[in-house]
């Protein structure tokens, strides 16, 4: 199997890897294989879990690879129009059953997802993309590990770090100290499950910063009352609130999965982010 440790943070168990398996008199049932598994590294290192998280200090976390069993997953209807696809398919995967899919950091759950995706149906992934040109659709290929890395924070650029994974982000003009989360798959959740309802009712989502800024930010010196902190946001000043967003986007981890897209109608080419949704993992039989 092809090392993809260098662009996907991944490695595959060997055999010497694996501990021997205790004896036994059991005889192997027919037909029984050992699912294969690997580590996938973890963008965030551990570093923004709080103490007692099972992924707290953690540089990678040990999946197993993709089974007919998660295929029938991913193609559950119920479990695709309640959202909670992806959710289901990761808790099936994960082989530490202590991890709450819920809490993995947005950038840590894409990581996994990318490397199950490669080492279930291999690095390629076909779809079709609207042009954002011309905006005809057209079959475009990804490759999944064509210059694939890890999109880890630099450490000057970290703020300071607080013990529950956290981290402090000082306003330049307000002066105000700003304590900030990495999103989680259930923030996402949320968000995505607000923008719905808001569609659903017709409600045109055009406060997209202010909704953002509220989900990131967890006090504001030292003032945790939701209301108190939407009312602030209210007031930033736009140069804090630049600053607040530029930092915070340095802070967080990720896989880059942007790639050029090239039109194959009118030939316009530009960087896009491979999109990743239950139909990532559907393939043409």
């Amino acid at each position: 199997m092809r090392n993809n440790q260098n662009r996907t943070g991944t490695k595959t168990k060997t055999n010497q890897d694996q501990d021997s398996p205790p004896e036994t008199n059991s005889p192997l049932t027919p037909l029984e294989f050992v699912i294969p598994t690997e580590f996938v590294e973890l963008p965030s290192r551990g570093e923004f879990y709080p103490e007692g998280h099972p992924l707290h200090k953690q540089d990678s976390v040990e999946i197993k690879h993709m089974t007919a069993k998660e295929e029938d997953l991913l193609t559950s209807r119920t479990l695709i129009k309640k959202g909670i696809v992806l959710d289901r398919f990761l808790s099936s995967i994960l082989i530490d059953k202590n991890i709450d899919t819920n809490s993995l950091l947005i950038g840590d759950k894409n990581a996994i997802l990318v490397a199950a995706r490669i080492s279930g149906y291999g690095p390629i992934y076909e779809t079709k993309v609207a042009c954002p040109s011309c905006g005809e659709k057209s079959d475009f290929a990804f490759n999944l590990e064509d210059d694939l890395e890890l999109q880890e924070p630099e450490e000057q650029d970290l703020p300071e770090l607080l013990d529950n994974g956290n981290f402090i982000i000082e306003a330049p003009l307000t002066g105000w100290q700003i304590e900030c989360k990495l999103l989680t798959g259930e923030d996402e959740t949320k968000m995505a499950r607000k923008q719905e309802n808001n569609r659903k009712v017709g409600i045109k989502n055009d406060s997209q910063l202010i909704n953002q800024l509220n989900m990131i930010i967890v006090s504001i010196s030292g003032h945790t009352d939701r209301a108190t902190i939407n009312q602030a946001i209210q007031v930033m000043p736009a140069s804090d609130s630049r600053h607040l967003r530029t930092t915070y986007q340095k802070c967080v981890p990720d896989v880059d999965l942007t790639q050029v897209f090239t039109c194959s109608v009118c030939d316009h080419s530009q960087p896009m982010e491979v999109p990743l949704s239950a139909d990532f993992f559907w393939v043409n039989s």
